[in-house]
């Protein structure tokens, strides 16, 4: 059983931050940047899990809508921070949408939180529905079997607990030919908060609808902030 490592993302290159979009072109590109999936910073198409869509309240200001959902005019960045604060930088937005956009002084943050809530969330599901779970000996377990979609540690754990686990993973992963990426995100506390209390040091992601969600969550969150969840290559040192 081999599962795919997932495409990278289409990047933003020297020469799209230096040219930046032309909204001078014709109605239809420009129908193009606000409605359709066309990163308004590197005027690339890309798939809507890898896009933001913004869309602008009734004050005029920025709203992201991870969902996809809201209704009215929508503008897309590609979802990486360092993106959307370029575009941000560069007022993009008040030109994609051709009016004074407001709110964008904080609006990396809020992308953030909000990537942040939705991903605990998701875990809070994947728990309920037994597709995640917690403690030492499971979380080994579902590594060395080969059930775990994903592990994750807490920022604040033991290093000599960590250690070991990252070295159960690297391990499982080898001999099972699979990618079994490792997240650091949340704290302990954040943990515990959302997996129903306790001192959660480590859980893994199991297979299932509930359990893909979340791994997907944690996958877009990682990039968002540019951490490379690889097997071989953690966001942080595990």
């Amino acid at each position: 059983m081999t599962r795919k490592a997932r495409p990278e993302a289409c990047r933003v290159t020297g020469a799209d931050r230096a040219a930046g979009p032309s909204f001078e072109g014709p109605d239809e590109e420009m129908d193009e940047l606000v409605n359709g999936r066309m990163c308004i910073l590197s005027r690339a198409r890309l798939p809507a899990d890898e896009m933001i869509r913004f869309v602008l309240g009734p004050d005029g200001t920025v709203v992201p809508d991870l969902k996809r959902r809201l209704p009215g005019r929508g503008a897309h960045v590609e979802a990486r921070r360092a993106s959307l604060e370029e575009a941000v930088r560069r007022k993009l937005f008040s030109r994609a949408f051709r009016r004074e956009a407001g709110g964008t002084a904080g609006l990396a943050d809020l992308v953030d939180a909000l990537l942040v809530a939705s991903t605990l969330g998701s875990m809070g599901l994947a728990r309920k529905a037994r597709q995640l779970v917690t403690g030492a000996t499971r979380v080994e377990s579902a590594l060395r079997s080969g059930e775990a979609l994903a592990l994750i540690a807490s920022r604040d754990g033991s290093a000599d607990g960590v250690r070991k686990m990252e070295s159960v993973r690297r391990t499982a992963a080898s001999a099972l030919g699979i990618e079994i990426p490792a997240y650091r995100p949340f704290s302990t506390d954040e943990l515990g908060l959302a997996l129903g209390g306790g001192n959660v040091i480590h859980a893994a992601i199991l297979a299932g609808d509930a359990g893909l969600a979340a791994a997907k969550r944690l996958s877009a969150l990682a990039r968002y902030r540019g951490e490379n969840p690889d097997s071989d290559s953690p966001q942080e040192p595990l």
